[in-house]
C-alpha cells in the first residue's frame, strides 16, 4: 500500500508506520502510538493527536494549522511540520507547496524557500530574514509585519500579495521580482525603485514584466 493511503480508517497504524504523505486533515487519531512513524508531509489541519505517543515521530513538513490538537507538552512547534509559530529557521523547503497555509508567526530565518508555492499563505508576523526566496510564489500572500531583510527575492512572484507594514528595503535582491497588483505599494514603491538598475530592469520570464514595470503599475 502507498503511505500516502494510510489512514486510521479502515488500516491499522502504529509505532514505526508509515504514512508518508497521508491526508490526516481533521481525524480524531485516539490514543494511537505513532512513536518513530513516518509522518511526514502528512495533512494535520484540525487533526486531535491529543492522546497520541509521539516519541521519535518524523512530522517533517507535516502541514498543521490552529485546530491541530497535539499532546500536552510535546513541542510540535520544533517538530520539523508546517503551520503557525513553527520554528523552521534553516530548513529546506525549496520547491515545496505551502499554498494557502496558516504560517503566522513562523520563525523561517535563513530557510531555503527557494522555487516554493506560498501563494495565498498567511505570513502575518513571520520571521524571514536571511531566506533564500528566489522564484518563489508568493501571489495574493499575507505579508503584514514582514521584514525581509537579507532575503533573497530574485524573480520572487509577489503579484497581489498584501505588504502592509512590509519592509523590502533591506532585502539582497529583488531582481526580476514582480510586485503588480501588491497592496499598500505605494509606501515602499520609492524605496524599490532606488534599486539598482540591474535588479529592477531584469526580465521575469514566468510574468513576463520587468520588476520596475511591475512597481509602476
Amino acid at each position: 500500500m502507498p503511505p500516502e493511503s494510510l489512514t486510521p480508517s479502515g488500516h491499522p497504524i502504529g509505532p514505526a508506520c508509515d504514512a508518508r504523505g497521508a491526508d490526516w486533515a481533521g481525524l480524531h487519531l485516539g490514543d494511537s502510538d505513532l512513536s518513530e512513524a513516518r509522518l511526514c508531509r502528512v495533512d494535520l489541519r484540525g487533526a486531535d493527536l491529543s492522546d497520541c505517543q509521539l516519541d521519535g515521530t518524523d512530522l517533517r513538513l507535516a502541514r498543521y494549522d490552529s485546530a491541530t490538537r497535539w499532546p500536552e507538552d510535546f513541542d510540535f512547534r520544533s517538530s520539523g511540520a508546517v503551520g503557525p509559530h513553527a520554528r523552521l529557521s534553516g530548513s529546506f523547503l525549496n520547491s515545496a507547496d505551502l499554498a494557502g497555509m496558516d504560517l503566522s508567526g513562523a520563525i523561517l530565518m535563513g530557510a531555503y524557500l527557494s522555487g516554493a508555492d506560498l501563494s495565498g499563505a498567511c505570513l502575518r508576523g513571520a520571521r524571514l530574514a536571511g531566506a533564500d526566496l528566489r522564484h518563489a510564489v508568493l501571489r495574493s500572500a499575507l505579508c503584514e509585519g514582514v521584514r525581509f531583510s537579507g532575503c533573497q527575492l530574485d524573480f520572487a512572484d509577489f503579484r497581489s500579495a498584501v505588504l502592509v507594514d512590509a519592509d523590502l528595503s533591506t532585502a539582497e535582491s529583488i531582481r526580476g521580482a514582480d510586485f503588480t497588483g501588491a497592496t499598500n505599494l505605494e509606501l515602499i514603491r520609492e524605496a524599490l525603485l532606488s534599486r539598482p538598475f540591474r535588479e529592477l530592469d531584469c526580465w521575469n520570464p514566468l510574468t513576463r514584466r520587468a520588476t520596475r514595470d511591475s512597481l509602476k503599475v
